[in-house]
């Protein structure tokens, strides 16, 4: 008894990993994103995010060479 239960189980395991090997099929939801204008809104995002960055670097260096002098 012990032994067919134990069959069950691991049978009823071999399937339900093997039903998430392949995993969901997301093409329709990927196809109507063109990634091209994605990426280069992120990336002109992120390099403005570096200017300001840049901007703040360079005001903190000069008004600290002021405060020196």
């Amino acid at each position: 008894m012990k032994k067919s239960k134990l069959l069950v189980a691991l049978m009823a395991g071999v399937a339900s990993a093997s039903s998430f090997a392949a995993g969901p099929d997301l093409t329709p939801l990927t196809s109507a994103v063109e990634f091209d204008t994605v990426t280069v809104a992120v990336l002109s995002i992120a390099g403005l995010m570096a200017v300001v960055y840049v901007a703040v670097k360079g005001a903190k260096i000069g008004l600290a060479m002021l405060k020196g002098s």
